[in-house]
């Protein structure tokens, strides 16, 4: 397996339109792409020299805040789609849990309780 590279990084924000500017236009990171659900503006993606940068909504609609906290929510490394089943072996071998999954990427905690993702967006991982 190749070392890994960065691939995304979550923050998370109570007004993301405010703390996407100043990622945007303090610091010069162009805008990707925003991201709307039912309740609004869920997320400005910001690219960081080819690493993404997602500013995300904190609190779920309804949830208390402190479930949900704004700050660094996650930091995702990049993975080949076809990788995924290897990963999979790997971190089981390793007792590491696979805490959930979307299409795109393995969900995990480091030993201190820090979020991490091993990513293929924007290609779907093979199962």
């Amino acid at each position: 397996m190749s070392p890994l590279a960065l691939h995304h990084l979550a923050v998370k924000a109570r007004d993301v339109e405010r703390v996407a500017a100043f990622y945007r236009d303090a610091l010069g990171l162009p805008e990707l792409r925003r991201h709307q659900d039912p309740s609004g503006l869920r997320a400005i993606w910001l690219d960081a020299a080819g690493v993404i940068l997602m500013v995300e909504r904190a609190g779920a609609p309804g949830a208390p805040q402190d479930g949900d906290p704004p700050g660094l929510h996650l930091v995702a490394f990049q993975i080949p789609a076809q990788a995924h089943p290897e990963w999979r072996a790997r971190l089981d071998a390793a007792g590491v849990e696979i805490t959930s999954t979307s299409d795109y990427t393995l969900y995990l905690r480091d030993p201190e309780g820090n979020r991490v993702g091993l990513s293929s967006y924007p290609e779907r991982g093979a199962s």
